[in-house]
């Protein structure tokens, strides 16, 4: 469940946002900006997180009253063996160690929907955590991490997982709109595994950065999923991109990947703490992908 410690938005001293060329926090830098809302990405050149000295190093950064978002982590695309896991764990443990020393007044981390349990097919927040390979593993003891560390530095922490996330300028190419749109571009053709009939939810970019901005004015804790309510299987994503692009795109099959899963969010807890928060349907979403992808 969301509190929020703001009865009304009101707008953080300055956000610090942790990651600066990533999907995610590109955006809510964007968002930040358009908001007029003082804000300071760290790179990974200026601070390496994996590393104990940056602990200081963000010690130095870090100033009182500042909101922190933690976009920072290594994708499966980097990794998917225990090294990697060790040093998403890292991360996490000097963020936590410089948040304890600092005066700061809010703590988001972004996490995955992959903490929870796969074998549920309805995903609400207080769904069972269950990890089912180190990636989700590694997300769920960064919660751990970072919810005991901003116990101990009294920092308000809001723990943030988005559903699969689409739009123009994203970094991973996971399966789905993303990677829908790239092989239509390249191949002029969409390739599912099976018959596309798994469903899952598809949240975009945009609504992402704006739930996230709501969250750091209101000064929310808790945990809190991003998506859009909207389950669709990924034969009905793949044909709503193939006909805005033209009739030259073909949807193809390869056999099926594994066992068919459906996975579904209940967004009864974004819209009691958000009511006034619409998502992006998912034909505007894709519409409005393709054009900036034109048009970049």
């Amino acid at each position: 469940m969301l509190y929020h410690h703001h009865t009304k938005p009101i707008s953080p001293k300055r956000v610090v946002i942790l990651g600066a060329s990533g999907f995610v926090s590109t955006a809510l830098g964007r968002h930040l900006k358009a908001a007029g809302m003082e804000y300071r990405s760290v790179a990974s050149s200026e601070v390496d997180l994996t590393q104990p000295e940056s602990v200081a190093q963000l010690g130095a950064i870090f100033c009182e009253g500042d909101a922190i978002v933690m976009t920072s982590g290594l994708t499966p695309d980097k990794g998917r063996d225990v090294g990697t896991l060790m040093k998403n764990l890292s991360m996490a443990q000097h963020v936590g160690a410089a948040l304890e020393q600092s005066l700061c007044s809010h703590l988001v981390y972004i996490s995955s929907d992959a903490v929870y349990d796969g074998r549920e097919s309805l995903i609400r927040e207080n769904s069972i955590r269950q990890p089912s390979d180190l990636y989700s593993l590694m997300h769920i003891a960064r919660e751990q991490i970072l919810s005991f560390t901003s116990a101990k530095a009294k920092t308000p922490l809001c723990i943030f997982c988005p559903c699969a996330i689409y739009g123009a300028g994203d970094t991973h190419n996971s399966y789905g709109p993303n990677r829908f749109f790239r092989m239509a571009s390249k191949d002029s053709k969409i390739t599912l595994f099976g018959e596309g009939r798994e469903t899952r939810d598809h949240v975009y970019i945009e609504d992402v950065a704006r739930l996230l901005v709501q969250c750091l004015m209101y000064r929310s804790a808790g945990t809190i999923n991003a998506a859009s309510g909207e389950a669709v299987t990924f034969h009905d994503v793949a044909t709503r991109i193939a006909g805005l692009i033209g009739p030259s795109i073909a949807v193809e099959f390869l056999p099926p990947g594994g066992a068919v899963t459906h996975r579904q969010f209940d967004v009864t807890e974004r819209v009691r703490a958000f009511p006034d928060f619409n998502p992006t349907s998912l034909d505007e979403g894709l519409l409005e992908t393709l054009t900036k992808v034109r048009n970049p």
